[in-house]
């Protein structure tokens, strides 16, 4: 129970891979994921969304299913300590790296004109830096990080040949918002129980319910036939490229204004009619943890999130003609 303590002798490393550790984080979520719904293509990010949901949620499932500890401290340094309580096999920083990575990659390459060596190159080297900064800071064996990675390269396999399919029905069935709030709530519900809490229940309501108000949003935005980035490409010239910088650092700043604006407001009214209705002060950590408050919590504040990240700010942006 006592704090580690340790000394960095090579900062470089342990800055690089801090930050890499982070891009498998929700700060790497609630930024990238938006800002290529925002800026790069509307068909890109929808097909992110789905893989990154799916990968994640056979991820945490798995992890409690097979309830692999994670390495043993001391030998090893453990410079995290939110992540500790949870299983290690498989890593979903891993998993998550390989998937958004690739995806992003796959959905690109046909439609944007770049070297696809180059794309590929930056696949590999944005997963493989997530993927060593899970043995860098402790956090998980060598085994956990390739199977994390297999795991993720193989469901993408399964996946990419009815991408089409999948994103035609989310953006065309009637039964779609009811499916996309139904089916993620059911799985939360029914998630694998513990003996003791894990964050892993947590994190995965909060990805299926950031999924699940963004898959109504592409529903929403579709059957109104709202304006998308297109992807074609511009010419070349520095007036032109940095009135395109602008307009994309507004977007993004915009957007996150309002996503992060919407995550407190939520959160503060969800925890706070939940605490009203299970009799809890907002600050009781254990009483969040509970099912029947942790699941409703975090689904509707982050569904809320999803929504508003691929609804209102768009919307946002047009009025403030950052279209």
């Amino acid at each position: 129970g006592c704090t580690q303590k340790y000394i960095v002798k090579n900062y470089f490393y342990y800055y690089l891979f801090k930050f890499s550790a982070a891009l498998g984080e929700e700060v790497f979520y609630i930024t990238f994921l938006p800002f290529t719904y925002w800026n790069i293509d509307h068909s890109v990010s929808r097909r992110m969304i789905i893989v990154w949901s799916i990968v994640m949620y056979i991820g945490q499932v798995s992890k409690d299913i097979l309830k692999w500890p994670r390495p043993l401290s001391p030998p090893v340094v453990k410079l995290e300590t939110r992540t500790n309580a949870e299983y290690g096999m498989p890593s979903t920083h891993a998993m998550a790296a390989t998937a958004i990575s690739f995806s992003f990659f796959i959905a690109t390459m046909n439609q944007y004109k770049y070297p696809f060596e180059l794309g590929l190159v930056a696949a590999f080297v944005f997963s493989t830096l997530v993927c060593l900064s899970r043995l860098y800071t402790g956090m998980h064996t060598v085994l956990d990080v390739i199977g994390g990675a297999l795991i993720s390269a193989v469901l993408l396999v399964l996946l990419y040949p009815a991408w089409d399919t999948i994103d035609h029905l989310l953006l065309t069935s009637p039964f779609c918002p009811l499916f996309s709030i139904v089916v993620p709530l059911v799985l939360c519900y029914n998630y694998p129980k513990l003996d003791y809490y894990s964050p892993t229940r947590g994190d995965t309501t909060t990805i299926l319910g950031a999924t699940a108000g963004a898959t109504v949003g592409f529903w929403l935005n579709n059957q109104y036939a709202a304006s998308a980035p297109t992807g074609k490409s511009v010419q070349p010239g520095f007036p032109v490229i940095t009135s395109t910088m602008v307009f994309v650092l507004a977007r993004f700043f915009v957007g996150i204004l309002v996503v992060l604006l919407t995550r407190w407001v939520m959160k503060s009214v969800v925890l706070g009619l939940l605490g009203y209705r299970y009799k809890f002060p907002i600050g009781d950590l254990a009483a969040r943890r509970r099912l029947e408050v942790e699941v409703p919590y975090k689904f509707v504040t982050y569904s809320s999130v999803g929504f508003m990240a691929t609804v209102v700010v768009p919307l946002l942006h047009q009025l403030l003609g950052l279209m």
